[in-house]
């Protein structure tokens, strides 16, 4: 009986560690893929997190190594307007909460040229490599959840 009791301990542990180890979490939170920066993107975006109405984008910032939500994650945006030309109003920054959640509030943005509509997002974090990507909009839809994994340094 000692015996069994002692090997079922074990095999718990066993199962434990490697349910923890990095690899295992980090097939469950793959990093963001990269995507084009596109030639509009210009630093220094104003901090708000409404740059227009209709469309809500949110989601959660964090770590491929374990996926742990990153507080204060800076995240830009930028857009097109609804005459599909970049401008001021359509930046922002925010930063990511305590729980590393962010939202924002927008305009839908229109397609351009053979451009599908599209929300650019540039990721900085101390310890993480930055991450450029962009949210696809889907035709008739009002919201999308979006968690932006960031890969370690």
């Amino acid at each position: 009986m000692i015996r069994f009791a002692t090997f079922t301990i074990f095999c718990a542990v066993v199962l434990l560690l490697i349910a923890n180890t990095p690899v295992t979490a980090a097939r469950k939170c793959p990093p963001t893929p990269w995507d084009e920066i596109g030639p509009f993107y210009r630093p220094g975006a104003p901090m708000r997190s409404k740059i227009g109405s209709g469309y809500i984008l949110s989601g959660t910032v964090r770590s491929a190594v374990d996926c742990r939500p990153l507080p204060g994650a800076r995240i830009e945006f930028w857009q097109v307007n609804s005459s599909g030309v970049y401008d001021d109003a359509h930046r922002a920054t925010i930063i990511a909460d305590h729980l590393g959640r962010y939202r924002l509030e927008t305009d839908f943005p229109a397609p351009y040229g053979q451009r599908p509509p599209h929300i650019h997002i540039l990721v900085d974090m101390r310890g993480f490599s930055g991450l450029i990507s962009q949210n696809y909009p889907k035709r008739n839809r009002r919201s999308a959840a979006l968690d932006l994994v960031l890969s370690p340094e």
